[in-house]
C-alpha cells in the first residue's frame, strides 16, 4: 500500500511490554483470552507443526459501500464468541484490519471448507421489516463474502471465567464465502475502528471505544495466555509505557502509525533511504501475518541483521522461499531490534520475537518484503500490548 500523508494526528496509540489491567464488569470493561491457532491450549490446534510459511502477496483492499474488508491471509489468533440462545460457538479471526463480526451460515451456497458446523441464521429475520440488510465484502478485487446482517446477543467468556453477554450486536451471516481461510476459522471478529466493528459496538457499553491486547508468540511458554481487554479494563500505565499517535484517515480501519526506522543493535536503519518519512507509512494488522515492510527497507535491514549474526543462513530450502533463515536447535542469540515510532516511542524486540520457527531446528526472520512503499506490522502487535483509543 502506497504511503501517504493522512493529515492530522488525533488518536493515541500506546505500546508497552505485555501487561494489561484486570477484568472489570461489563459496564466498565472486561478482558478475554484470544487463542493462537497452533497453541496446545487451542481446541483447534493441529497436531502437525509444519505450517505453510511461504511468502504472502500484499493485495490492495477493495471497499464496497456499507461493508467491511476481509483479509484472505491465514490469521494467527482466534476469539471465541457465543451467538444467540441457545449459544452457537464461533472461533473467529481476531482482526484489527477488518470491521464487523461475521461467520459462515447455512444455507451456504459457496463456502470454504469448515470442520465445525455452520450457523443457521433463519431465526434472526424477524428483526427486519420490509427488506433484509445485505452485506458484501471484497478484498484484492474479488468478492469474498455475501450474505445478510443480523442482530443478536453475543457472549464472551472473560478471563475470570464469567460469561459477559452483549445485547444487540450486529453481525454478518455469510452465505457465499471464498478465500484462503483455514478450515478451523469460522469467520472474522472485526476489531477495526469502523462503526460496525466489535470495538465500536462495545463502546457505549464499556465507557468508550478503546481496547488493548497482548498477543503472545505461539512458540513461547503456552501457560502464558494472550489477552484482549475492552473499555476501562484496557487502560495501561506504569514503567515501560511509550506512546505514539495514530494517523487519522477517512476510513477508520486499519490503524495507521508512523515508523521512522528500526535499529539492529546500535545500528539505525531508516525506514526510507531518502530520509523522508511519510505519516501513516505503516498499519497495524493482526490479520496479516507476518510483518511486511517495503523492499528497499527490508533489503537494508536484512544486510544489517546478517552482519550481526555469526552464522551462515540456510540455503536450498524451496519451501522457505527467500526468507532469511538459520538452522538452530534453539532460538538465535541475535541482536535486539528496536522499532522507532514517531514521537520518540521505541519498542525493543528480542530474538524470540523477531525469529520464528516454521519447522524444527529452523528459525526465520519474522519480517518479509513487499513491493510497495508502506508496511504492515503484524509481528509487532503479536509481541507487545497496544492501547487504541478512538
Amino acid at each position: 500500500m502506497a504511503a501517504a500523508d493522512f493529515g492530522a494526528v488525533t488518536n493515541l496509540f500506546v505500546l508497552i511490554a505485555c501487561h494489561l489491567a484486570a477484568s472489570a464488569g461489563v459496564n466498565s470493561g472486561f478482558s478475554a483470552n484470544p487463542i493462537h491457532r497452533d497453541s496446545p491450549n487451542s481446541p483447534l490446534s493441529s497436531k502437525s507443526f509444519n505450517k505453510a510459511f511461504g511468502r504472502r502477496r500484499l493485495m490492495r483492499p477493495v471497499f464496497y459501500p456499507n461493508s467491511a474488508q476481509v483479509r484472505p491471509d491465514k490469521a494467527q489468533y482466534l476469539m471465541k464468541l457465543s451467538i444467540g440462545n441457545p449459544p452457537f460457538e464461533v472461533y473467529g479471526i481476531a482482526d484489527t484490519g477488518s470491521d464487523l463480526v461475521w461467520t459462515q451460515c447455512v444455507p451456504c451456497h459457496g463456502c470454504y471448507k469448515q470442520i465445525n458446523p455452520k450457523m443457521s441464521c433463519n431465526w434472526h429475520w424477524d428483526m427486519f421489516t420490509s427488506t433484509h440488510l445485505q452485506l458484501q465484502y471484497g478484498y484484492g478485487g474479488a468478492e469474498l463474502t455475501q450474505g445478510d446482517l443480523a442482530k443478536e446477543t453475543i457472549t464472551i467468556t472473560s478471563t475470570s471465567g464469567e460469561a459477559t453477554s452483549l445485547k444487540d450486536i450486529v453481525f454478518g451471516c455469510g452465505h457465499n464465502n471464498t478465500g484462503t481461510f483455514n478450515e478451523n476459522e469460522m469467520g472474522i471478529v472485526g476489531l477495526g475502528g469502523g462503526p460496525s466493528s466489535l470495538v465500536s459496538q462495545l463502546g457505549p457499553l464499556v465507557w468508550g471505544k478503546k481496547f488493548s491486547f497482548c498477543l503472545m508468540p505461539f512458540h513461547t511458554d503456552p501457560s502464558v495466555e494472550s489477552k484482549i481487554s475492552f473499555g476501562e479494563a484496557s487502560l495501561v500505565s506504569g514503567e515501560g509505557v511509550v506512546s505514539t499517535s495514530l494517523v487519522s484517515k477517512e476510513d477508520k480501519t486499519p490503524y495507521f502509525v508512523t515508523v521512522e526506522g528500526i535499529s539492529v543493535g546500535d545500528k539505525l536503519v531508516p525506514f526510507s533511504s531518502s530520509g523522508n518519512v511519510s505519516k501513516g507509512n505503516t498499519f497495524m494488522d493482526t490479520g496479516t501475518p507476518p510483518t511486511l515492510i517495503p523492499q528497499d527497507f527490508y533489503d537494508r535491514l536484512v544486510v544489517e541483521v546478517k552482519g550481526q549474526i555469526p552464522m551462515t543462513p540456510v540455503e536450498n530450502y524451496p519451501s522457505l522461499g527467500f526468507q532469511l533463515c538459520y538452522k538452530s536447535k534453539t532460538n538465535l542469540k541475535g541482536p535486539i531490534l528496536t522499532v522507532h515510532f514517531q514521537g520518540g516511542a521505541d519498542v525493543r524486540l528480542l530474538p524470540k520475537q523477531t525469529f520464528i520457527p516454521p519447522r524444527e531446528e529452523v528459525f526465520c526472520f519474522a519480517m518479509q518484503n513487499v513491493t510497495s512503499d508502506g508496511g504492515i506490522m503484524e509481528t509487532l502487535p503479536s509481541q507487545i500490548s497496544s492501547l487504541v483509543m478512538t
